[in-house]
């Protein structure tokens, strides 16, 4: 129980078809307070360490300075922000102390649990999505070229799928950019909604119409969970494949 709301969760991480190892990594609180995907970057074991420290860092702060009743809005904001801004921190000083780690880098996308409020937000293209009343909504912008480019007008949604610059970020953990908030939205829950948290392997494989589809039919948010990566598998995902499914009972 969390403040007024009942959430229950599933999560899956797996290498995919095409990748060596698994840069991605997903987390949630034992307590269901909150929730985390990363997504690494980098080569080699570089993009697996960004996204381990992410979890690990994030995670730390969010226990130690989070007040998960929620009572003051502005103060959850800040110090999730700063948990944040601590593990890109970190992130950008391994990489300048070691050669193995030069130009590592990381997604985080999270959702927090604060005192009946709901808090999405993310640095990246790691997103969260909401399932309500048999719609679904991105609930986090990506920081990348693509969609730059779609918000000025330059391409079209449709462009943007097929378009060379497409997995590159101008935002993540790992830059100075990284550092500069994760314009968290606060959405008040509601009994029956559905939140995904997801790398882009996930979104490389499916598309808005089949996470909403496979959100509705499970029960189950781990079976949910695995029903979500499994499509993005048999959809041609080329990448690290994560989920994280959050239930509002």
């Amino acid at each position: 129980m969390t403040g007024k709301l009942q959430l229950t969760w599933g999560a899956v991480s797996v290498t995919g078809n095409y990748r060596e190892n698994n840069e991605d990594k997903c987390f949630g609180d034992p307590a269901a307070r909150y929730f985390l995907v990363a997504d690494g970057m980098g080569g080699q074991s570089a993009g697996e360490k960004a996204s381990e420290l992410a979890i690990e860092l994030i995670s730390d702060r969010f226990n130690k300075s989070v007040d998960f009743t929620g009572q003051d809005p502005a103060a959850c904001v800040r110090a999730i922000d700063a948990a944040v801004s601590h593990a890109n921190l970190e992130i950008m000083a391994l990489g300048e102390l070691d050669s193995n780690y030069h130009n590592m880098g990381t997604t985080v996308a999270y959702l927090a649990s604060l005192g009946g409020t709901i808090f999405v937000g993310g640095v990246g293209d790691s997103r969260v999505y909401l399932l309500r009343d048999g719609g679904l909504e991105q609930l986090t912008r990506d920081h990348s070229l693509t969609q730059a480019l779609i918000e000025a007008g330059t391409i079209s949604e449709e462009e943007a799928a097929t378009h060379r610059y497409k997995n590159v970020l101008y935002r993540y953990l790992g830059t100075k950019e990284g550092s500069v908030g994760t314009d968290p939205k606060q959405i008040v829950a509601r009994a029956s909604d559905r939140f995904l948290l997801c790398s882009d392997g996930v979104t490389d494989g499916i598309g808005d119409a089949v996470i909403g589809s496979v959100l509705a039919e499970h029960n189950d948010p781990q079976v949910c969970a695995e029903a979500v990566v499994n499509a993005a598998l048999e959809g041609g995902s080329r990448d690290n494949v994560t989920c994280v499914v959050v239930y509002v009972e």
